[in-house]
C-alpha cells in the first residue's frame, strides 16, 4: 500500500473519533457566535453529527481495514467500531432528552452538547487502544467533560457536591491509572502494551502496573469496591447526564479493560486473576442489589442498580479469563449494548415527568402515573422488566448470554449466585412499577409532552424488545446481531 492510499485508510479510520471531536469544537464555536435566541439549532446540528458518526463506525466494523493508524496508537479494528456504535447511540439518545430537561431546568447551553460530544470522542479514543499514552489521552478526554456536566445545574447544591466528588474521585482513580503506565513504561521502556510484553526486564513491576491499570477502569464501571461514588454522583448530576455516564461510560471502560486483559494475559500468569475478577462480581452484583433495595430516590436506586449491572458484566469478564470464550466477550457486548437502551428508557420517563424547576425522583411521588400517561407507563413497565433480567426483552437474554459462557467455563457457582441476585433485583424494580399503577396519585402532573422524549423513549423500547425477539431482516434481529457481536472478538489481539 502506497503513502497516499495508508494516509486515506487511516484518515476512515479515524473518521468516527474526528468527527466528534472536531463536532464538540464546532458545536462550541457556533455557541459563542450564535444569537442566544437560536441555540437550539446547534442541538439540530448534533444530531446529524452523530448519525454520520454511527454510520462510519457501522461501515468500519461490517468492512474493517487492515490499516493501524498514529503508528498503531489507534485500532480501528470491529471490537472497536461495535463499541463505538453503542457509545454514539448513548450520545444520540442522550441529545433528544436533554434538550427538554435543560429547558425545564433552565440550563439550555450549546456547551453542554459540545461537551457531550468531546467526552463521546474520548470513549471511542479509549476503547479502540492498547497504547498507554492514547488510553489515557483518552480516559482523560471522557472524563473531563463529564466532570463538568456533573456539576451544570450550577444553582443546584446536590449537583455541584456530585461534580466536586467526581472530580476528586476522578482524579484519584487517574492517577492511579497514569501510576500503573509509569511502572510499565518503567519496567519495560515501551508505550504498547502488546510490545512491553516482549521486552520486559522487570516481570513484576509490569504485573503491579498492568493491575493499576485495571484498578483505574474498574473506578470507571462502579464496580465494588471502586463504587462508592456512585450513588452520590448519580443522584447529583442532572438526569440526562446521569442516563450518559450510566450507559456510554460503563461501555468505553468495559471495552478498555478487555483489550487490556487479552493483552497481558501472558503477564499476569502469578496473579490470580480468575478468583480476584469472581470475588468482585460477587461483590457487585450482591452489594449493588442489597442496596437499591432500601432506596426510595429512584435515580440513587438505579446507581446501585449500576452497580449490580457492573457485576453481571463481570460475569463475563471472568468468564473470558477463566476460558477465553468468545462467547464470553460476544455476552458481554450484547449485554452493553441491551444495557443502554434499558438505562436510557429509564431515565428518560424520569425525564419525561420533570416539571419546571423540579424533577419527581421520590419513587412515591409517582403513584397513579402509569393510568395518567399509559405511554410513559408502558415504557416504564418494559425498561424495569428488561432491567430484572425477565423475558422476553434484551435485558433476560444478555444474562442468559453470559451466564451461559459462564457455566461453559466451569463457573456454575458464579452463575448461581447471578441468578439469585437478578430474582433479588425483580423486587426493587417492581416496586417502581407498584408505584405507577397501584399507589394513589399525588398531585396533578404538570409535565409537558415532548417529540425528542418521546422518540428516545419509543426507540429505546422497540430496540429493548427488538434485541431480544426480533427476526433477521432488514433490520438485524437478535441471531444475526450476536454473531456479528461474536465475531468482533476475532479482531481482539
Amino acid at each position: 500500500m502506497n503513502s497516499g492510499s495508508l494516509l486515506q485508510s487511516s484518515l476512515v479510520s479515524l473518521l468516527p473519533f474526528l468527527i466528534l471531536g472536531l463536532g464538540g469544537v464546532v458545536l462550541l464555536v457556533l455557541d459563542a457566535i450564535w444569537p442566544k435566541s437560536k441555540r437550539f439549532d446547534t442541538t439540530i446540528l448534533g444530531i446529524p453529527l452523530v448519525l454520520l458518526a454511527i454510520t462510519a463506525l457501522i461501515h468500519q466494523w461490517r468492512h474493517p481495514i487492515a490499516v493501524t493508524p498514529l503508528k498503531g496508537m489507534y485500532l480501528a479494528d470491529t471490537f472497536g467500531a461495535f463499541l463505538g456504535i453503542v457509545i454514539c447511540l448513548s450520545l444520540l439518545l442522550t441529545i433528544l432528552l436533554s434538550t427538554h430537561y435543560l429547558k425545564l431546568m433552565g440550563r439550555l447551553r450549546g456547551e453542554y452538547f459540545a461537551l457531550l460530544f468531546l467526552s463521546a470522542a474520548g470513549m471511542i479514543l479509549l476503547a479502540s487502544s492498547t497504547e498507554l499514552l492514547t488510553l489515557f489521552l483518552g480516559l482523560e478526554l471522557l472524563s473531563f467533560p463529564v466532570y463538568i456536566l456533573t456539576a451544570f445545574l450550577r444553582k443546584d447544591a446536590k449537583s455541584n457536591e456530585a461534580g466536586m466528588k467526581y472530580f476528586l474521585l476522578g482524579a484519584f482513580s487517574s492517577a492511579i491509572f497514569l501510576y500503573g503506565a509509569a511502572m510499565i513504561y518503567g519496567a519495560t521502556g515501551q508505550t504498547d502494551l502488546m510490545l512491553a510484553l516482549s521486552s520486559a526486564a522487570m516481570p513484576k513491576l509490569l504485573v503491579v502496573g498492568i493491575v493499576l491499570l485495571l484498578s483505574g477502569l474498574l473506578f470507571k464501571v462502579a464496580s465494588v469496591p471502586f463504587h462508592m461514588w456512585a450513588p452520590d454522583v448519580y443522584e447529583g448530576a442532572p438526569t440526562a447526564v446521569t442516563a450518559f455516564m450510566a450507559t456510554a461510560v460503563k461501555a468505553a471502560a468495559f471495552g478498555a479493560l478487555i483489550r487490556i486483559l487479552i493483552v497481558t494475559f501472558p503477564a499476569l500468569a502469578m496473579v490470580p486473576l480468575e478468583r480476584i475478577f469472581w470475588w468482585l462480581a460477587v461483590l457487585s452484583m450482591t452489594v449493588g442489589n442489597f442496596a437499591a433495595l432500601t432506596q426510595s430516590n429512584i435515580k440513587r436506586m438505579l446507581a446501585y442498580s449500576s452497580i449490580a449491572h457492573a457485576g453481571y458484566i463481570l460475569v463475563g469478564v471472568t468468564a473470558l479469563i477463566a476460558s477465553g470464550s468468545s462467547e464470553a466477550v460476544a455476552g458481554i457486548l450484547y449485554y452493553l449494548l441491551a444495557y443502554t437502551f434499558m438505562n436510557i428508557c429509564a431515565f428518560g420517563v424520569v425525564i419525561a415527568l420533570t416539571e419546571k424547576g423540579r424533577e419527581r425522583l421520590e419513587i412515591h411521588e409517582l403513584g397513579g402515573v402509569g393510568w395518567r400517561r399509559p405511554g410513559l407507563g408502558l415504557a416504564m413497565i418494559v425498561a424495569m422488566v428488561a432491567l430484572s433480567g425477565i423475558p422476553p426483552t434484551a435485558g433476560f437474554f444478555g444474562k442468559y448470554y453470559i451466564f451461559q459462557s459462564a457455566v461453559k467455563s466451569g463457573l456454575l457457582s458464579l452463575v448461581i449466585i447471578g441468578v439469585l441476585n437478578s430474582a433479588l433485583s425483580v423486587y426493587y424494580y417492581f416496586r417502581v412499577l407498584v408505584a405507577f399503577y397501584m399507589k394513589p396519585s399525588e398531585g396533578e402532573l404538570l409535565s409537558q409532552r415532548n417529540a425528542g422524549v418521546g422518540l428516545a423513549l419509543a426507540f429505546s423500547v422497540i430496540a429493548i424488545l427488538w434485541l431480544a425477539v426480533g427476526p433477521d431482516g432488514v433490520i438485524p434481529g437478535a441471531p444475526q446481531l450476536l454473531n456479528w457481536v461474536r465475531d468482533s472478538f476475532v479482531a481482539l489481539p
